[in-house]
């Protein structure tokens, strides 16, 4: 069991309908010494890709980001969710469904940061049914950019997203994946890697 698997049995909670809340240490309140473990282990992983960017998606994967961004000393772009009067000029747009949320939102990516000179490693907290993920794609292809690879603190590997991306040729690393959880009893199984 690796550091992010024991940090989830200590202080993760299973909810109803597939929901695994780890607000307490990644996406609410945040842990910046497994961030540090995570970004360390997302280099070690994608140390032979020559990545100059690290994408992301608001707001939960800034953080993660950030800390992984130290590791390979490149910047940060996030899509934002909302249009707001601060960003200017044209924009690549993608629309995706959250699986958390359970809504359809646009992503945004102002086109000054994120072009075909780009090899971009996308990072993102969870990955569920791959929506935000195909969307982060899609809008790095539309840049004319390369995607590297791919870094997830969780996947929820009894859904399809993680094995749409891969079967999509893409090099995704989790550093945790549920085979299974049980609201019930609070029981997780993590899949072997």
């Amino acid at each position: 069991m690796n550091f992010l698997e024991e940090r989830i049995i200590k202080d993760g909670i299973v909810k109803e309908g597939n929901v695994l809340k780890v607000d307490s240490f990644l996406n609410h309140q945040m842990d910046i010494s497994l961030f540090e473990q995570m970004g360390e282990e997302f280099k070690r992983r994608f140390s032979d890709k020559p990545i100059n960017k690290i994408l992301t998606i608001e707001a939960s994967g800034i953080g993660i980001a950030c800390v992984v961004a130290k590791y390979f000393n490149v910047p940060v772009v996030f899509a934002k969710k909302s249009k707001s009067i601060n960003i200017e000029g044209e924009m690549y747009i993608a629309e995706v469904e959250s699986f958390t949320h359970k809504c359809k939102n646009q992503v945004i990516v102002s086109k000054k940061f994120l072009n075909s000179d780009d090899k971009v490693l996308i990072i993102d907290d969870f990955l569920a049914n791959g929506c935000a993920l195909q969307g982060l794609i899609s809008i790095v292809n539309e840049a004319g950019g390369t995607v590297e690879g791919i870094g997830i603190a969780i996947e929820k590997g009894f859904q399809s997203g993680g094995r749409i991306i891969r079967n999509l040729g893409y090099q995704l690393e989790s550093l945790a994946i549920v085979e299974s959880m049980d609201a019930a009893n609070g029981t997780i199984q993590f899949r072997e890697q």
